[in-house]
């Protein structure tokens, strides 16, 4: 079960597991852009798990937070080591580019090969999409299917 935001309308800091009833329940309703940006997160998730090589889907940001129209989706992927680009379907793609997938998808999507970094450097990626502007830590949530 997630956790109720803070007192500033975000998930508490650390990673929170949950499916997708209960994302969809919590911050996929309210408002059309709330529906919309849920469909657009379902969508991301299917692109990612056509891949073959998903091995975690966190997402972060306005849409995990209390605000009643999220600006956009923000997603970090944790790929397989051995997924391989260039053997992506062409739908699939376009997740593993920043601009198209801003363009495409309205989502700012970042990824990251397991093995391409330490145990450290994972806990370091993780960490920068809990990290707001102003240095404080938010929570991020991790789809389990």
């Amino acid at each position: 079960m997630l956790p109720a935001v803070t007192a500033t309308g975000e998930l508490p800091p650390g990673i929170h597991p949950a499916g997708w009833d209960e994302i969809e329940k919590r911050f996929g309703r309210g408002s059309e852009t709330r529906v919309r940006a849920f469909g657009r997160l379902r969508l991301l998730h299917e692109l990612a798990v056509r891949t073959g090589f998903l091995v975690r889907f966190l997402v972060f940001g306005s849409f995990v937070s209390g605000a009643p129209e999220p600006r956009d989706v923000d997603v970090a992927l944790v790929m397989a080591e051995d997924f391989r680009l260039e053997d992506t379907g062409r739908e699939s793609r376009t997740l593993f580019s920043h601009p198209d997938a801003e363009a495409r998808f309205g989502a700012s999507v970042f990824w990251v090969r397991q093995g391409m970094q330490t145990e450290e450097g994972m806990r370091e990626f993780l960490e920068t999409w809990q990290m707001k502007r102003d240095g404080t830590l938010r929570g991020m949530l991790e789809v389990k299917p």
